[in-house]
């Protein structure tokens, strides 16, 4: 079998410490980056890109945030959608206010406002968790979607009440806007999941993301032994928040291009992407890929079978969608709470072990 560690030596504590200390993930990790970045762009169609690459990258970001958040440091949110109105809301701002600047740069600043954004909503958090957080949480799902819609001045006193994401460019490149080439699309939204993943690796394997599973999982123990609540929390939602805000800007910028706050960032919004995380698996950057890739494709492939192989209505193929991701959340509940990320580690170690499984 090729999925081996003998043979595989590490000379050093950076070698020992790595990502992926087995020499046949290493490789498969960066034949799919290889495919990703110098494959991908040059076979991409707009249907895939609409339908598939463009909102799995989106969605991983988010699944990413709030992974942090409820899987790393156990705070619970029920307000991923009102996050990301507050990134796309805050990048037409930018937008709109400062043309010459990059578009790259108004995603990141997005970004950065809904770190601020929740920073000020994770202050519950100090005084109280579990349901009660999540009902103030909810709270801010409301009420930020409330403000993006009784306040004219972010949306710019426009008379439909929706933003547009004016056209843009990078390197003479139109990224944003309705003649973007799909593989603009799809290539700037890699980039930024790339930077993301690779940021939540770090953290959640430094300090500051023990720090956060410590008070995940006994927050007066680890108080006891030196952690800062206030600290751990507040930058659990900063940086949850940091990349909801990011992206929301490129599900309102790169994707839809025009959106109207409460159709596009309403409840069920926070929902599906804390689907995600409990199908994909809590505390897993992996897990954050797979739920999102799950909750992505899954719709496409039942539309394909149910409506367009054995001609279903589309509403009652919707509903039946609904259906199978709640019994999957009850299932994975109850079987497997650490989701797919969980039996992805299993079959590995099983093949690690193979042909003797002890």
């Amino acid at each position: 079998m090729l999925y081996r560690e003998a043979g595989d030596f590490k000379t050093t504590y950076t070698e020992d410490n790595q990502t992926f200390p087995i020499k046949f993930d290493r490789i498969g990790y960066y034949a799919v980056m290889f495919v990703a970045f110098l494959v991908v762009p040059f076979f991409i169609n707009d249907y895939w890109a609409s339908a598939v690459f463009v909102p799995f990258l989106i969605y991983a970001i988010a699944a990413l945030g709030l992974n942090i958040l409820v899987g790393y440091a156990g705070q619970v949110s029920l307000g991923t959608g009102g996050f990301m109105a507050v990134g796309a809301y805050a990048c037409y701002k930018l937008m709109t206010a400062f043309p010459e600047v990059s578009i790259l740069i108004h995603v990141v600043l997005a970004g950065g406002i809904t770190a601020i954004v929740g920073v000020i909503f994770g202050l519950p958090s100090l005084r109280i968790k579990g349901f009660y957080l999540a009902v103030a949480t909810l709270a801010a799902q409301f009420f930020l979607v409330w403000l993006f819609n009784k306040v004219p001045w972010f949306y710019n006193y426009s008379a439909s009440g929706q933003i547009s994401a004016p056209e843009r460019t990078v390197f003479g490149i139109e990224v944003t806007g309705a003649n973007t080439d799909a593989w603009a699309k799809y290539l700037v939204c890699l980039i930024f999941v790339t930077a993301c993943a690779w940021l939540a690796r770090n953290l959640t394997r430094g300090t500051t993301g023990r720090t956060w599973m410590a008070i995940r999982d006994m927050d007066i123990a680890a108080e006891i032994i030196g952690v800062n609540p206030l600290r751990a929390k507040l930058t659990a939602f900063a940086v949850s928040s940091f990349f909801v805000g990011i992206s929301g800007a490129l599900f309102f910028a790169v994707y839809l291009g025009s959106v109207e706050v409460g159709e596009a960032f309403g409840i069920n919004k926070s929902f599906l992407v804390l689907f995600m995380i409990i199908i994909g698996g809590l505390g897993s950057i992996f897990g954050s890929f797979a739920g999102a890739a799950f909750m992505v494709l899954m719709p496409v492939l039942l539309k394909n079978i149910l409506v367009g192989g054995l001609g279903w209505p589309t509403d009652i193929a919707a509903h039946f969608e609904l259906v199978i991701v709640g019994a999957l959340i009850i299932g994975f509940l109850i079987a497997e709470p650490h989701g797919l990320a969980q039996l992805w580690r299993v079959a590995k170690e099983k093949l690690r072990l193979w042909p003797f499984p002890h």
